[in-house]
């Protein structure tokens, strides 16, 4: 990979932040408006909901298909292109006068938003190695601001201009930080160019010969699957008894996963120190007892506070911790290696909303805080078997 490059500053690492957060926020913007959206267009509340589905579905789809351009193409230029691809479907959005204009809008949005999938191994890529660790928990931290925000501010858009104001508003800062970044990033074009069948079949093997993508993408899926299950069940526990909370408190209750956003800073650093391998561990851990305050939280929303802050620390040091592990492995297959760990830590958070609220259905919150510890517990028997991986690792002769 050659680079004209200089050193990765401050200053472009927080816009390479502020972008993955505008990208990957952006696919929320829709669920808290869905009221306002089937009402304006005149249509029901299922095909207003189907866009959350449109949103996530076609964000998998950029993972699978459009990350490992990467390594294909200029970094820079494929970035900014993304970008404002993606700005082209928000503003599509924004004035979409149907709801089938709006669906093409939003999966358009949600597409090419994965520029945000681009921009994190880049930022490893440009970053001093010293530094790498850093510059991926900071660049992450940005999209965890994103899409925690994300909710808040469509819904505070929404209450100013409507539920089309954020799409507009959003389609508009994209093209400003799209500009920024063409001006602010190097150029970072790969040694070798190879076609895109090629690119794509390459995925099977980097799974196949590298052990430690296996697992540490299984323990991403698997935590993120615990986590999940919370975030798609949480409404319904703190909408009845004995909360009865609106949609406006449980989401300042969701703004407790914020602390996430430090953790993922935290992460970068100690990767940097060369422990990676114990702060996915701790993470693991903490992912475990979190359930326990969870649990307590169907009486206590001290509790229930309490577990939402821990799991979405035990979460971003299990992600990042991935990330950098990942990242390390084959430097010059950087994008490829994020769109299979990506791609697996997003089937991951499928399973676990489906299995979660399938809990629910069955058991209530009793049956979501079983399904959540199990997979916790499997996400720390992964990390026990990738340390065993990695030490096989060290002890090959090189």
């Amino acid at each position: 990979m050659t680079s004209t490059r200089p050193v990765l500053t401050t200053p472009v690492l927080l816009l390479m932040a502020t972008a993955t957060g505008l990208c990957v926020g952006g696919n929320y913007f829709n669920q808290p408006l869905l009221e306002s959206i089937a009402v304006a267009l005149g249509t029901s509340h299922s095909a207003a909901a189907a866009t959350v589905t449109v949103a996530q579905v076609s964000y998998g789809l950029g993972l699978l298909f459009l990350v490992p351009l990467g390594d294909m193409f200029d970094k820079r230029r494929l970035t900014v292109g993304l970008m404002l691809a993606a700005a082209a479907g928000q503003a599509l959005s924004g004035f979409a006068p149907t709801i089938a204009v709006l669906a093409v809008g939003t999966a358009i949005a949600g597409l090419f938003s994965v520029a945000a999938q681009v921009l994190v191994p880049f930022a490893a890529t440009l970053a001093e190695p010293e530094r790498s660790g850093q510059a991926v928990g900071t660049v992450m931290s940005g999209l965890v601001l994103g899409i925690l925000l994300a909710r808040s501010v469509a819904g505070l858009l929404a209450g100013i201009g409507g539920w089309a104001t954020v799409y507009r508003v959003s389609a508009a800062a994209m093209v400003v930080v799209a500009l920024a970044l063409w001006r602010a990033l190097p150029t970072s074009r790969p040694a070798e160019r190879i076609g895109y069948g090629t690119t794509l079949r390459s995925l099977g093997t980097l799974v196949r010969t590298q052990p430690r993508l296996r697992t540490r993408s299984l323990l991403g899926a698997l935590s993120f699957a615990s986590v999940s299950a919370l975030f798609s069940t949480m409404a319904f526990l703190l909408a009845g008894e004995p909360y009865g909370f609106d949609e406006v408190q449980i989401g300042l209750v969701g703004l407790a996963g914020v602390a996430g956003a430090v953790m993922a800073n935290l992460t970068g650093r100690l990767a940097d120190r060369g422990l990676a391998q114990l702060a996915s561990g701790a993470g693991a851990a903490v992912l475990v007892l979190s359930w326990a305050a969870l649990a307590a939280g169907a009486h206590s929303l001290a509790w229930f506070l309490i577990g939402m802050v821990a799991i979405d620390l035990a979460l971003q040091a299990v992600h990042i911790s991935n990330q950098n592990i990942v990242y390390a492995l084959v430097p010059a297959a950087r994008s490829r290696i994020n769109a299979v760990y990506m791609t697996t830590y997003f089937i991951g958070a499928a399973a676990g909303s489906a299995l979660g609220a399938l809990a629910w259905t069955s058991a209530g919150w009793t049956g979501v805080c079983v399904f959540g510890v199990a997979a916790a517990v499997a996400t720390a028997l992964v990390w026990l078997v990738d340390l065993r991986v990695a030490r096989r690792a060290v002890a090959v002769p090189a």
